[in-house]
């Protein structure tokens, strides 16, 4: 078996929630030794989130896989001091830690870069290290409520969170594209770097569109539901049977073929108020109007039947568990089975397909399940090690 990109590469991760541990799951996805580091006893507090899966946490079964749990009390000098011993040989620190935590435990940045050259620390943080918001807390909906996200996300009549944690996997993809970079430019230059990214700015990143569109339009986008705020006809329209078809027209060779071939009104091509997308937009309702009526007329599937043949791009609206049973994750091989504490989980492979290299989906640790053995490696006796698990250290 070839060996993974990241083989050889050690992170040492502590982390809790999702943000950081998605980017860290990501690294072992690719080959990298993960050891995350956990209170004693509980453990990451995102494995008591839910008990859905077999007993565990969706959340932490999702974004822990292919990791070692090491259990550690870090307000206790023993308990930083094995830390360090992991520092000493580790490639990545990763640490998403409450507000000032680090810097009381002697783990920020620039006192980590000082005392291992080699290491690249990188941080997952609310609002950044500075500022003035440096020291509030930040959870995903706080950052979806601060970027105005909520405020897109919606109907007419109110507004809604996003069904995800946007903000986390926002955070935890630029903390894994992050220290990726680092670990290249080390590798190519010597000089390592460390990495900072914040909830805020992850998702402020994502929110570029809006943005420009507030900024320079003078009014934000509408809350529209499935309705596309700069796109017309973008959304979905319920069929005779009573399911939704969505479909969307994005250029006129599109819109005329819907007139023509789907609407059977050839002469709405030209019609002032729809020639062009921005007449859609500013006509949406008198466009939504004929359409609904045509939707209406068919059930589902042969309007969806009808809309590909003539190169529109169209859906179902699916529920998560049909998309569980989706035919291209089925014909495309994408589930592998993946072992948690006592059970079996079906897992999605990663999105980033590497042509000659299987996908790595190693076990989710049990807590603590690795700290004998890590300490094995850094040559603690047996003794040693019961000495630190009867004083609560491990």
């Amino acid at each position: 078996m070839r060996k993974l990109p990241l083989t050889g590469v050690t992170v040492v991760s502590v982390e809790q929630a999702v943000a950081a541990p998605y980017a860290t799951r990501q690294l072992a996805d690719l080959g990298a030794r993960v050891i995350k580091v956990e209170r004693p006893g509980e453990g990451d507090f995102a494995r008591r989130y839910d008990t859905t899966v077999h007993g565990h946490s969706s959340y932490f079964v999702w974004i822990n896989r292919s990791k070692e749990s090491l259990t550690l009390d870090l307000k206790d000098p023993r308990g930083r001091e094995i830390l360090h011993g992991l520092l000493e040989d580790a490639d990545v620190f990763v640490q998403n830690l409450a507000p000032g935590a680090a810097g009381r435990l002697g783990l920020g940045a620039e006192e980590l870069t000082r005392r291992y050259p080699r290491l690249i620390p990188c941080t997952v943080s609310g609002y950044g290290t500075d500022g003035p918001w440096a020291d509030r807390k930040a959870y995903d909906l706080l950052m979806q409520c601060q970027t105005g996200l909520v405020s897109l996300t919606g109907t007419p009549e109110g507004t809604a969170r996003t069904g995800i944690s946007v903000a986390d996997i926002a955070a935890g993809m630029y903390a894994y594209s992050g220290v990726l970079t680092a670990l290249y430019t080390r590798a190519t230059t010597g000089t390592t770097h460390p990495v900072e990214v914040s909830l805020f700015e992850a998702l402020a990143e994502w929110m570029g569109q809006p943005a420009y569109y507030t900024r320079y339009g003078g009014a934000q986008p509408p809350r529209l539901g499935t309705q596309h705020a700069t796109i017309a006809p973008y959304g979905t329209y319920r069929a005779a049977d009573g399911r939704e078809v969505l479909f969307s027209v994005q250029n006129e060779r599109e819109w005329a073929a819907l007139c023509e071939k789907f609407l059977g009104r050839p002469e709405l091509t030209a019609d002032p108020r729809f020639a062009t997308g921005s007449d859609r937009v500013a006509h949406r309702d008198e466009l939504n109007t004929v359409i609904a009526e045509r939707v209406a007329r068919q059930d589902a599937a042969k309007l969806l039947e009808e809309l590909e043949a003539i190169g529109v791009a169209c859906a179902g609206v699916n529920d998560v568990a049909a998309f569980l049973d989706h035919p291209v994750l089925a014909a495309r091989d994408r589930w592998r089975d993946v072992a948690v504490p006592g059970a079996t989980v079906e897992a999605l492979l990663p999105p980033a397909d590497l042509a000659g290299l299987p996908a790595r989906m190693d076990p989710v640790p049990a807590v603590g399940e690795h700290t004998e053995s890590i300490l094995r490696e850094l040559g603690r006796s047996a003794e040693e090690i019961e000495a630190l698990r009867a004083a609560g250290v491990i």
